[in-house]
């Protein structure tokens, strides 16, 4: 059976990510796009350390989240916080991602919004991503933010994005409306490689570690 990867997005405190250092999360997610869960390069070098004192197998890898940056910005926030992979939610080019992976020397995943209806967001095209991106991650769309949006898009539709990932072998990850209630009958329907959680695991805008262990424990079987 294959195992599903975890994200957990959206993290901005100390505290929230030593009480979860026991479960088998993949990746940790901190949002420096505008969002109410944004943070700082400041704040993200403050919380990477947490990662190496994870108790599973692997440390989770750590994930920034960016809307359209330049490859200054970058390279300022990875001078100040060591991100592992970079994940892209704007109208970023193949040719941009290509430079982030080679010229920063991070791993990169790129995001499409998908709306409710499961078309994509601008209809942006696959073709030219070929050997720029490591990661394809679809999540709903949402016109402030982008992504985040708490909900959910016609999962049935994401079939011929997962074949292009499979063909060019890049991690196949699906966002968008998660939590522990839902997430099994996503991964039933598309089994992708990995599921990507912020909202679903949160109560009043706030990390709920008795959520996140839920969320975990669903799609890892535990």
């Amino acid at each position: 059976m294959k195992r599903t990867s975890v994200k957990i997005c959206g993290l901005q405190s100390v505290e929230v990510l030593k009480s979860i250092v026991h479960l088998p999360i993949d990746y940790v997610g901190f949002v420096f796009a505008r969002s109410k869960r944004q943070v700082s390069g400041a704040k993200a070098a403050e919380l990477i350390p947490i990662l190496k004192e994870w108790q599973t197998a692997a440390a989770p890898l750590s994930v920034g989240v960016f809307v359209n940056p330049t490859l200054l910005e970058l390279s300022h926030i990875l001078a100040e916080a060591p991100l592992d992979i970079i994940q892209l939610h704007g109208a970023e080019t193949p040719d941009f991602c290509r430079e982030v992976k080679q010229n920063l020397g991070v791993k990169v995943f790129k995001a499409l919004s998908v709306k409710e209806d499961g078309s994509i967001h601008d209809a942006h095209p696959l073709a030219g991503y070929e050997g720029a991106i490591d990661g394809l991650l679809l999540d709903t769309y949402d016109p402030l933010y982008g992504g985040g949006s708490g909900k959910t898009f016609a999962w049935e539709r994401a079939q011929p994005y997962k074949e292009w990932a499979e063909e060019h072998q890049v991690e196949f990850l699906a966002a968008g409306g998660l939590h522990a209630d839902n997430v099994e009958e996503l991964i039933a329907l598309i089994s992708p490689d990995g599921v990507d959680v912020s909202s679903g695991v949160e109560t009043d805008g706030v990390k709920d570690i008795s959520k996140i262990t839920a969320f975990v424990e669903r799609v890892k079987g535990i």
